[in-house]
């Protein structure tokens, strides 16, 4: 039997990503940041999160604060194509009076904006916007220019080039190498890499920027599994990482169950993106995520355990 020795602190798998810094604050692989969900529609996919008025949203970013978010995002828009046609004036009237509620009562927490729009993230410019969104890939091209102008991060997603609010139907992916399982990889791969280059020369800096395979959107489920299991190839971007799983028809589909029976399978994927080497995770259940990217952070070696009452080391 033979034995092998260990390289270093970290398994040699695991390579560590470049930190996200926002609002003063340092997001990395021993500080990950859990990105709490406000939804201020009707319709959002999951019942537990809509929050039409505004005293709701704001009851519910205080329990996000209270359960460890560190920064809350929030989206006036179902990003699937069902529900109501929204404007932007109608988008601007949900999400800028929540942000003004959310700076003034927690003047220190990263605010995000859920938006594809960019008269959406100049609307919301005073309010001291630190991240865009942008889940539909730069459909708005002025979209990065805003958030550079306001001194805003951005969220750098892959839709696989659909339009926003297009559910994904039997969609394919193919490349100079053909339609094998990991064109889809390739493919974000590419697009990420080529919009992470597009906001930098836009002005904005590489730490304040995400980058997001955007799993479900232009995806299928088989799709979005493939590009879980390499969120490891993503950390050679030279980008922080975002995913956003969280209920996800991908989860649903996997195991064949409703949005409201997704967080085991949500936190299974979150476990797995984190050992990978993603630092930032959108979340409904604010609480569940904190605990388990921490102690996903402390297995990999990239943070202390919070109390050693069993001594050290």
């Amino acid at each position: 039997m033979t034995s092998r020795t260990p390289t270093g602190p970290h398994p040699p798998e695991l390579r560590p990503t470049p930190p996200l810094r926002l609002r003063g604050r340092t997001f990395d692989n021993g500080h990950p940041a859990v990105m709490a969900i406000v939804n201020r529609t009707p319709d959002s996919f999951w019942g537990g999160n809509r929050h039409t008025e505004l005293d709701s949203a704001i009851a519910a970013l205080r329990d996000a604060v209270a359960a460890g978010a560190d920064i809350v995002d929030v989206g006036g828009v179902r990003a699937g194509q069902e529900g109501a046609v929204v404007d932007a004036s109608e988008e601007i009237r949900r999400v800028v009076p929540f942000l003004e509620a959310a700076r003034s009562e927690f003047p220190d927490l990263v605010l995000s904006l859920d938006t594809w729009r960019s008269e959406v993230a100049r609307a919301a410019a005073d309010v001291g916007l630190d991240l865009v969104n942008d889940t539909w890939a730069g459909h708005d091209q002025e979209l990065v220019h805003v958030a550079a102008e306001i001194g805003a991060g951005v969220v750098v997603s892959h839709t696989g080039g659909l339009p926003p609010r297009t559910d994904p139907v039997a969609v394919t992916y193919a490349d100079v190498q053909g339609a094998d399982e990991l064109a889809v990889v390739r493919d974000v791969l590419r697009r990420l890499a080529d919009g992470a280059a597009g906001a930098r020369e836009a002005g904005v800096p590489a730490e304040r920027i995400l980058i997001d395979p955007t799993l479900d959107f232009g995806k299928t489920t088989r799709h979005s599994l493939t590009v879980l299991r390499h969120t490891g190839d993503l950390a050679g971007l030279g980008y922080p990482i975002l995913q956003a799983l969280s209920r996800k028809d991908f989860v649903g589909e996997t195991l064949d169950l409703e949005a409201d029976d997704r967080l085991e399978g949500t936190l299974a994927a979150t476990a797995v993106a984190a050992w990978l080497g993603a630092t930032v995770f959108r979340a409904h259940d604010v609480r569940a995520t904190r605990r388990v990217v921490d102690m996903v952070a402390s297995i990999r070696g990239d943070r202390p355990p919070a109390t050693a009452v069993r001594g050290e080391p």
